[in-house]
């Protein structure tokens, strides 16, 4: 059987808890992503928080306690989208996209993706009553430092990151493991045809055909890449040479 054409017997799952459901799987229909959905390497379910409203208004916010502009969703109605959602057993993790959350890292991704799936809690209005998060244990996750209007561009964000690692959806595996984050450094940089554009000449050494050397350019690329633009990621990257380093 074919990569085109196997099917996983399990496949990786995706549940959306949203006040916009039909937003679902918009870009996540298409390309890489779309082609492994249609495939059913993985399965989305968006699910409409506002069904499990219980007053005859679908009320699903309300105005916070001690004042302050803006409504603060329910934590009776969210926490029953949840609850209908997690079967026993469903060992997914359940992650709220916030800005106040942990940075969306690619080790993230890599943990989330190695696991069965994924149920994203997309955030509205001012935020969500702090109880559910607390009594959920849910992972809060940010995808920048800036607001949405929702949490529903960040989960697809989150859901795009995850997918493409998933085996097979990605024509070649070792292009995971060079690209940005993977090695804790930003990617070098690349050149096609031709070797001149505009005035502009292909970097001679990726032209020698000398393996080695190229792996070292690259190397050397990434990490003056990662110092210029990344001075978080460089410290971290540093600190981590030089624990091994000192490693007995």
């Amino acid at each position: 059987m074919s990569a085109e054409t196997f099917v996983p017997a399990s496949p990786w799952r995706a549940s959306v808890l949203t006040l916009f459901p039909d937003m679902f799987p918009g870009p996540l229909g298409l390309s890489l992503a779309g082609k492994a959905l249609a495939t059913g390497r993985w399965s989305l379910a968006a699910r409409d928080i506002r069904a499990h409203a219980t007053d005859r208004h679908r009320s699903v916010d309300d105005t916070p306690f001690g004042g302050g502009a803006g409504m603060v969703l329910r934590p009776d109605v969210v926490d029953a989208a949840i609850a209908a959602e997690i079967e026993a057993g469903d060992d997914r993790a359940l992650v709220y996209l916030t800005p106040r959350g942990r940075p969306l890292r690619q080790e993230d991704a890599r943990r989330w993706a190695a696991g069965p799936g994924v149920v994203l809690l997309c955030g509205r209005y001012e935020g969500l009553d702090q109880r559910v998060i607390e009594a959920r244990a849910v992972e809060e996750v940010s995808i920048g430092d800036y607001v949405l209007s929702g949490g529903e561009l960040a989960a697809m964000v989150l859901l795009d990151a995850c997918v493409r690692l998933l085996p097979g959806v990605m024509g070649a595996a070792e292009s995971a493991e060079e690209e940005s984050f993977s090695a804790g450094l930003l990617e070098y940089p690349h050149y096609t045809r031709p070797a001149e554009w505009q005035g502009r000449a292909v970097p001679e050494i990726l032209l020698s055909g000398n393996h080695a050397a190229i792996a070292a350019w690259r190397r050397a690329e990434a990490e003056r890449i990662t110092r210029e633009r990344r001075p978080d990621l460089w410290a971290a990257y540093t600190a981590s040479i030089a624990s091994t380093a000192g490693a007995p």
